[in-house]
């Protein structure tokens, strides 16, 4: 039995095999965008991201899963060492989720600088109270945003039908804010990692 697992562990399990067998069937492409599949053994998920624009590419960051009473309760989702899978603060992930908010129609040259101007109204949907603190993903369909109290009234059982809570989905939101923007990387002059540099055009709107 699964620690914490309330739901009945067959259904979970069900559920998830469903999620990772789907996975597995555009493996292909999601190589092609970076996303390599390295763990799957119920009820966690690791998947690297790597940002294959940079060159030579960089590995941006591993994310875990983690499918425990799925899917009355949406995944859990912790950025990882992906050496030893210990859970990450905020000061080291080196790397920004951001979702832009009011420019839907503003051109990539006016973002770039809005960007420069340090003007470019965008949302984090990284949140961590103190840089030391372990991140939580803003997002619904993610267990840390529902059980969040500033969440209380966004509840998973709306958003349960709706694929927010897939595993494609979470992965998605995660290139698409996090590693897809990803253009270059930025490096101290004593050749220690500095993070990655953003197109801000290329966030969700």
């Amino acid at each position: 039995m699964i620690e914490g697992q309330f739901v009945d562990e067959s259904v979970s399990r069900r559920k998830y095999d469903r999620e990772v067998a789907q996975y597995r069937k555009l493996d292909h492409i999601y190589r092609r965008r970076g996303w390599f599949l390295v763990e799957a053994e119920f009820p966690t998920v690791v998947v690297l991201f790597a940002a294959l624009k940079v060159k030579p590419p960089a590995l941006v960051c591993a994310v875990r899963l983690d499918f425990t009473n799925y899917d009355l309760a949406p995944p859990s989702v912790k950025f990882v060492d992906p050496g030893t899978g210990a859970e990450l603060p905020f000061k080291n992930l080196g790397f920004q989720m951001l979702r832009l908010k009011g420019v839907e129609n503003a051109s990539p040259e006016t973002i770039t600088a809005l960007a420069q101007q340090q003007r470019l109204p965008a949302q984090s949907l990284l949140q961590a109270h103190d840089p030391d603190d372990v991140p939580f993903l803003c997002l619904p369909g993610v267990r840390e945003y529902h059980d969040h109290p500033a969440h209380t009234g966004d509840s998973w059982l709306l958003h349960r039908r709706s694929g927010e809570g897939s595993l494609h989905f979470i992965l998605e939101q995660i290139w698409a804010s996090g590693i897809n923007p990803i253009q270059a990387a930025n490096y101290h002059i004593q050749i220690a990692f500095a993070g990655f540099q953003h197109n801000p055009a290329a966030f969700p709107r």
